[in-house]
């Protein structure tokens, strides 16, 4: 068989080290999937339920490896379906190549089933998808996919996902063509505010104490031995951004939590006395800061990363952390007095008592914890649930931890920590509402199809649970559109999928057993865990806003 364009593409991204290729199957993308099969290299094409899940899977992929995901869809409802998954991608500088397919170049502008040319006044793929990707080109001769390859390649490891549009006829045309070889980007990085970053940190340690709040650009740029021995080097407190737990031993020395709206009150305390902070890898978004405005105003401020922070800071750009704190740890040799350095019991924040039926968060969470084996991978979904895993789970040693706060989607966590478990293979847990599993959660089929090591664990309140917390909090409390009538999602996927490892747990006493049977079996299982509607998790604007509520009904 002749050397096609959906050949040459294969070949193209096994040669960045991909292994998988995520996606939902269609006409005018099974030419790729083809192609796939009749793989010399080892690439495998993995089907899911939904185009949104797909993204996300490419995404944890991405997240779990430092390297690319890839996600394939067809044309029509299936690329839109993309958009939200991208959009995380894209606000949290995750590197996806999605290859996105079209109608026939013949048939644009004259009537194709599910055109978006944007000629003859339909939907112009290449202006939805410019908004939320690094690079977007459609490719309409074969002879220019080469470069467009390189380049989509190359603007996706700048942070963020790339979009192809490949119309079917060019899919399916003749290219006999080498894969381009892609060399390493040049890192950017800024000597002179490095400088003045490092003269901060010499001044600070000086007059007194330093905190360094971590980023999720640690983990992409497998920074995580680099990070913890400049905390060393400096005898620093040490904070996380939420979406950067995984990033310093969260039972390491100095370590004093999360930051921001789901954060610790240890944190605050140490950047009020703190000489200097110094954000690493985090442009600390809202999510990151709440709590921590007043602190960080009175605070000297220095800041290393590719993304300048939204508050001031002495700011030095560098899209090599590994490299850079490498230079910075050289220029230190620790505290000036042998101090030892051992992790201390975080402050939790005070939530009012639950009266309703079901298991507390914090109860089952730190269950979890303590039921976590070594390098077991969470990754954790939006809304009440994800701010009771943000707060209260200590990553275990080894593990990776993912929250998605670039576009917080409903969802995420399911089709990511599956991404994650092709790319790692290990177990991972996935933790998630009821609320994300209605949208979503069939992708425990993926699981169970491809037999991955992959727990679901869902927090049922049968509700959409931080909707009708802010329904109580901010709106009288007068109505609620966001209660469920009561189902039992435990029993359903039992019932969906016989042989499936599944438990559902009602009571307190019922939880060790069943997380001790869900994280030990081999392959996927499931744990659906009766929660309260009604409890407010520990994010602190809830918790500013309850206390006034309640005096006022």
């Amino acid at each position: 068989m002749p050397s096609r364009a959906v050949d040459y593409l294969v070949r193209a991204v096994a040669t960045t080290g991909v292994r998988h290729i995520f996606g939902v199957d269609g006409a005018n993308i099974e030419d790729l999937y083809d192609a796939i099969f009749d793989s010399p290299d080892g690439v495998a094409g993995v089907i899911a339920k939904h185009e949104f899940s797909a993204a996300t899977m490419a995404d944890g992929y991405a997240r779990s490896t430092g390297g690319l995901g890839v996600v394939a869809a067809t044309s029509g409802g299936g690329a839109m379906n993309l958009v939200a998954g991208l959009a995380e991608s894209y606000a949290s500088r995750v590197p996806v190549l999605a290859l996105v397919g079209q109608a026939p170049t013949a048939l644009e502008g004259r009537g194709a089933f599910q055109d978006s040319s944007g000629k003859a006044g339909t939907i112009d793929a290449r202006r939805l998808f410019g908004a939320i990707t690094r690079y977007c080109a459609r490719v309409d001769d074969v002879g220019d996919l080469p470069g467009a390859v390189t380049d989509a390649i190359r603007a996706a490891h700048t942070g963020g996902p790339a979009v192809l549009l490949l119309p079917k006829d060019i899919q399916q045309a003749s290219l006999d063509h080498a894969p381009v070889a892609l060399t390493a980007a040049t890192a950017t990085r800024d000597d002179e505010g490095i400088a003045r970053v490092r003269a901060a940190l010499v001044a600070a340690r000086r007059t007194g104490k330093v905190v360094l709040i971590a980023g999720d650009q640690i983990a992409r740029d497998d920074a995580r031995d680099e990070f913890a021995a400049l905390a060393a080097a400096l005898d620093a407190s040490v904070g996380v951004a939420p979406d950067a737990k995984d990033t310093y031993d969260n039972l390491g020395p100095g370590f004093r939590g999360v930051a921001g709206s789901m954060g610790h009150p240890d944190l605050i305390a140490a950047v009020r006395s703190a000489a200097l902070c110094l954000l690493v890898g985090t442009p600390m978004p809202v999510t990151s800061r709440t709590g921590l405005d007043g602190p960080l105003a009175d605070c000297r401020v220095a800041s290393i990363g590719a993304v300048e922070p939204y508050i001031p800071s002495i700011h030095a750009t560098s899209t090599d952390l590994a490299a850079t704190l490498a230079d910075l740890v050289a220029e230190f040799d620790g505290p000036t007095t042998e101090v030892e350095r051992v992790a201390a019991p975080l402050g939790t924040l005070e939530v009012p008592a639950a009266q309703g039926p079901g298991l507390r968060y914090r109860e089952v969470v730190e269950a979890i914890e303590a039921a976590l084996p070594a390098g077991t991978d969470v990754f954790a979904d939006a809304g009440n649930t994800g701010a009771a895993v943000v707060h209260h789970l200590r990553v275990p040693p080894g593990g990776r931890f993912t929250v998605a706060l670039g576009m917080g989607g409903m969802g995420y966590a399911f089709g990511a920590g599956i991404g994650s478990a092709f790319a790692r293979g290990r177990r991972t847990v996935v933790i998630a509402g009821d609320g994300a599993f209605y949208m979503h959660g069939m992708e425990v089929h993926t699981a169970v199809e491809y037999d991955l090591p992959v727990t679901f664990i869902v927090f049922n309140n049968n509700a959409h649970a931080m909707c009708v917390t802010r329904e109580q909090l901010y709106y009288r409390n007068r109505y609620s559109f966001n209660r469920f009538r009561a189902a039992r999602p435990g029993e359903g996927v039992a019932a969906m999928f016989p042989g499936l490892p599944t438990r559902s747990v009602r009571r307190p006493d019922e939880l060790g057993s069943a997380l001790e049977y869900c994280l030990h079996t081999y392959g996927p299982s499931f744990l659906s865990v009766e929660c309260d509607t009604d409890e407010i998790p520990p994010f602190a604007p809830f918790l500013s806003s309850a206390e006034p509520t309640r005096r006022n009904p």
